[in-house]
């Protein structure tokens, strides 16, 4: 199994590098860090007394790793998760903050778990969680990813400048769909006649 510094740094990968896509409603981004994270951090990198888009870019990848660990790992107490749910959850919390555990609570509600969708991962939401993984941790998994593939989609319906992030220039699927399938078995992949069928509507 990955080490949570091993799941940080493919998360990294995963991001890229220095982003200001007018877009995206995070702004200036530099390995998935985005300048409101840093404002609210106070990383002034630079030293000149405010986090501008220049302090986005002077992030080192090792920086941007301590960040997720710190702040979107073990701030939302993902390691009180289930191991089959801690990597797809920490990624998802990197890439949507606490909607990453409202989908879980919504998708253990939908197993006849009665928790609270707050975003927080409390007692409740670790033991439903934990009861759901020993019935069947692959399957939760796979559950999980799949509800997350559903939440771009719904993204992607309602937001059209989100839609470039769910499907590629040449119609096959994009970056938020491919993340998504990396954490679900191959087996529940879209194919590109489903994935084509999903986003036709989108013009």
């Amino acid at each position: 199994m990955l080490t949570v510094t091993e799941i940080a740094e493919q998360i990294v990968a995963r991001e890229g590098g220095f982003v200001n896509d007018p877009a995206d409603p995070g702004g200036a981004t530099k390995y998935g860090v985005t300048i409101g994270t840093m404002r609210r951090l106070g990383l002034d990198l630079t030293g000149d007394g405010r986090v501008g888009i220049t302090d986005v870019r002077a992030l080192s990848r090792a920086q941007a790793v301590e960040i997720f660990i710190r702040h979107y790992y073990e701030a939302p107490r993902i390691a009180s998760l289930p191991p089959c749910l801690q990597a797809t959850v920490f990624d998802m919390y990197v890439n949507a903050g606490s909607n990453a555990v409202r989908i879980l609570q919504r998708l253990l509600n939908e197993m006849g778990f009665g928790v609270v969708v707050d975003g927080a991962i409390g007692p409740q939401t670790a033991s439903a969680a934990e009861q759901a993984a020993l019935v069947d941790a692959d399957a939760l998994r796979d559950a999980y990813g799949i509800a997350r593939r559903n939440y771009y989609f719904r993204l992607a319906d309602r937001r059209t400048a989100s839609r470039k992030y769910a499907r590629a220039r040449d119609g096959t699927k994009g970056g938020w769909i491919k993340r998504a399938e990396e954490f679900i078995s191959a087996q529940y992949h879209l194919s590109r006649q489903a994935f084509q069928r999903r986003t036709a509507e989108w013009g």
